[in-house]
């Protein structure tokens, strides 16, 4: 176990910064995309189904990393895995402006999905290791903020971008910010690190990725019989790697952290959460720009709606979260929120309604608002320090695999409705729009339950707060 470290006013904030900016990517590259879609399935000749591909093989290798990457912060450090997360992303990012074709175009986003997953995980754990338990809701809310920044920004600058340049020029945008993350984190000279000396579980690396190729693939391969098989497949793996990790000294994955029922039920919640809505940006960016004819530019600024909402109120709900007692209130009324949000976008029709759509995104911006950074607070303040890995790595694996499992129905609904013929034009509107209703019906189900799940989380723990 590593020593303690003390941490100044100055090390909170460079590393704050540094967190902040790099966060920051992650959004950019998912919301600026989805305005890029009928741009990308224009110049390569793909359909819905193939353009739903781009955020989802992103998601895929994000959630596949993610665990290991955990486990290897534990080791070598928080900073160094954040390091090389910037790294990665500014090198697809360029290789992607000159993607000759589609396949290559996705394979840059798997790579940017690695560099996502390196930056998302040691970014938490680290503003958790540094910032005391009474500024801690405040701090993750200032970085949830400026995730909630890149989601209002990426439409905006998407569609602008795309009409005036292209889609390969929304890599470039990325950057820069890169840049600046990657300055402030050589500037912070501290590193803790919580099981330096420990070794590395790679059995149980590979069988956890193993697990979640089976499983998710199989998820957004839904409802071929062969897609079955493979989720069928994953669940034993899953079995299997369990039983791995609890025989092994030093596992990539301390499954004692589920014991702590607060967390494991905020987990659930978290997970619910994504999934239910996660999607929403996929099919409003397709269903603003081809049955509302809005130009890319237009629809990134009324998407922009949501996440405006999310970026004035995150920080204050994370700094309430400070202070109210019960950790259970805020994020379970974020839910019960983004449930109606969902009801609304399954009534949505053929005929478009800017006011209905708008309300649909202003509840749904306040329910991720009041969810996102208290649940998060819940989740790192509920374990003991030495877990820290293993809960910023299940933090970020639930909310990348509830995203997943979003587009997983997303694109099940397109291939069970729409078929083979998934292109979006006057002649399936209609079908488009059953797509849509299809998707947040389920969604909706899952909101509820996750509104049930964060409710009964049970009382916070004040054991590991005060052993910090």
């Amino acid at each position: 176990m590593g020593q303690p470290v003390a941490y100044t006013l100055s090390d909170m904030r460079t590393a704050l910064i540094a967190c902040c900016a790099g966060i920051f990517i992650m959004p950019l590259m998912s919301t600026m995309m989805n305005l890029a879609l009928v741009q990308i399935g224009a110049e390569f000749s793909v359909g819905s189904k193939s353009l739903a591909m781009v955020n989802t093989v992103f998601l895929l290798s994000s959630v596949i990393v993610m665990v290991p990457l955990a486990r290897l912060s534990d080791i070598i450090g928080r900073k160094k895995i954040f390091t090389a997360g910037l790294l990665i992303t500014a090198v697809s990012s360029v290789i992607a402006i000159f993607s000759p074709s589609f396949e290559i175009l996705l394979f840059t986003r798997l790579l940017m999905g690695a560099g996502s997953a390196a930056l998302s995980l040691s970014s938490i754990a680290m503003i958790t290791d540094i910032f005391p338990v009474e500024k801690r809701g405040w701090a993750i809310g200032i970085q949830s903020t400026f995730i909630y920044l890149g989601i209002a920004l990426g439409p905006a600058i998407g569609g602008f971008m795309c009409d005036l340049f292209g889609w390969r020029a929304l890599f470039s945008f990325i950057i820069p910010f890169a840049f600046v993350a990657l300055f402030f984190i050589l500037r912070f000279k501290k590193e803790a690190i919580s099981e330096e000396g420990a070794s590395m579980d790679y059995r149980g690396s590979l069988l956890y990725g193993v697990t979640v190729i089976l499983t998710m693939y199989g998820v957004i391969n839904l409802p071929e019989v062969w897609a079955v098989a493979l989720i069928f497949t994953g669940a034993v793996m899953l079995l299997v790697f369990i039983n791995s990790v609890k025989r092994t000294e030093s596992p990539v994955l301390d499954m004692s952290v589920f014991k702590h029922k607060q967390f494991s039920r905020a987990c659930v919640a978290a997970y619910m959460n994504y999934a239910s809505s996660y999607s929403v940006s996929f099919f409003m960016a397709l269903y603003l720009q081809n049955i509302g004819a809005l130009s890319a530019s237009h629809a990134g600024l009324v998407i922009l709606v949501q996440p405006l909402v999310q970026v004035a109120l995150t920080a204050k709900f994370g700094s309430y979260s400070d202070r109210i007692p019960d950790k259970r209130i805020l994020p379970t009324a974020g839910m019960a929120i983004t449930s109606v949000a969902v009801l609304m976008l399954i009534l949505l029709g053929t005929e478009m309604n800017m006011i209905h759509v708008i309300s649909a995104l202003l509840l749904l911006g306040l329910g991720y608002a009041m969810f996102a950074a208290p649940n998060s607070n819940a989740i790192m303040s509920s374990v003991p320090p030495r877990n820290r890995g293993e809960a910023a790595g299940m933090t970020s694996v639930v909310r990348q695999v509830g995203m997943m499992t979003s587009m997983g129905i997303a694109m099940c609904s397109i291939s069970l409705i729409m078929g083979t013929a998934d292109g979006i034009n006057p002649s399936t509107h209609g079908q488009f729009v059953s797509v849509i209703e299809a998707a947040f019906s389920v969604c909706l189900v899952m909101c509820i339950t996750g509104t049930i799940f964060s409710w009964f989380r049970g009382e916070a723990s004040e054991n590991n707060q005060k052993s910090e």
